[in-house]
């Protein structure tokens, strides 16, 4: 799990690189909504500002593997000239780790519990006990996102 966990690179790259091309992102869901306490704590935002929050589960052959969940704010969005916002069932990482201005500058390993996901994720994701897994900023020229990911018992 560790070496998951402190993966510097890619991990949509990293897991096509062991399940291949069966490697698909399930969108659960995409909206503009005021993030939770903790994900505006990492970003200093202030409380009422929306930004745009996708939840997705990384998959392969019927597999849950990760559960992530992006923070962006919208200035992050206009100056990655809005690719962000058109993800689709692209995988994020596909499309961040080609911007050559892109930078890491916090992560924080954690354990998270079942409550504190939404329903639908603990249903997709097969959650009934705590899970590990990271909370990454990163910027483009200096407009930061949140990057949530936990991993599945499955990866392992």
């Amino acid at each position: 799990m560790q070496s998951w966990t402190y993966e510097s690179g890619s991990l949509t790259q990293r897991l096509r690189a062991t399940y291949g091309n069966a490697v698909a992102v399930k969108v659960l869901f995409q909206q503009w909504r005021v993030p939770f306490l903790t994900e505006r704590q990492s970003l200093g935002l202030h409380e009422q500002r929306v930004c745009l929050t996708r939840e997705v589960l990384l998959h392969a052959n019927g597999k849950p593997l990760i559960l992530a969940r992006t923070i962006l704010p919208s200035a992050t969005i206009k100056i990655a000239n809005r690719s962000l916002s058109k993800l689709g069932t692209r995988p994020l990482g596909e499309v961040i780790f080609s911007y050559p201005h892109l930078e890491r500058i916090a992560m924080d390993v954690s354990l998270i519990n079942p409550n504190e996901w939404t329903t639908r994720a603990v249903d997709v994701g097969h959650i009934q006990q705590p899970i590990w897994g990271r909370r990454t900023v990163y910027a483009i020229k200096h407009r930061q996102m949140l990057v949530i990911e936990f991993f599945l018992p499955n990866i392992l």
